[in-house]
């Protein structure tokens, strides 16, 4: 499959805002770079000490939780597949439908920057699936096939 060009080179926090209807403390990415239509993209977070999740998970250690790496390959999915339609259709909103094949590598410590590198792997009608390979310093984190859907 030939991959398409950039369409959207950066899609800052407030086209991710207009986009998703998530917002704090479960709006997990900061930023969405290189979609290239719906076959790819990057999501970025930027994991810090504030985290809401961190005096919980764990108070001596705080770890970022796997299970928010795989809902911001999700969202970050989400974007892709709604700005890839945006312009064609009346706005949409972005549904998780699935989790396969998700393993968690390494964990991720406050100072992290996440890469959510997101590739097509499957569309019918307003379904999207895609495979993600969170990163930090380009080491694979996570890894999970995650599937979206777009409704009214």
């Amino acid at each position: 499959m030939e991959e398409a060009s950039v369409i959207f080179e950066d899609v800052d926090i407030n086209k991710i805002l207009a986009t998703l209807p998530h917002r704090y403390p479960m709006l997990l990415i900061d930023r969405v770079i290189n979609i290239r239509s719906d076959f790819s993209g990057i999501g970025v977070k930027n994991v810090t000490f504030n985290e809401p999740v961190f005096p919980g998970h764990f108070p001596d250690r705080p770890v970022y939780p796997g299970v928010m790496m795989i809902e911001a390959m999700a969202q970050t999915a989400g974007v892709i597949g709604i700005l890839s339609v945006q312009g064609t259709e009346k706005p949409r909103a972005v549904y998780f439908l699935t989790i396969d094949k998700c393993k968690f590598r390494k964990p991720v410590l406050p100072g992290s920057t996440i890469e959510y590198h997101m590739r097509k792997i499957g569309k019918r009608r307003d379904m999207w699936w895609f495979h993600g390979d969170a990163k930090v310093n380009g080491v694979v984190v996570a890894e999970a096939d995650v599937g979206a859907m777009l409704t009214d």
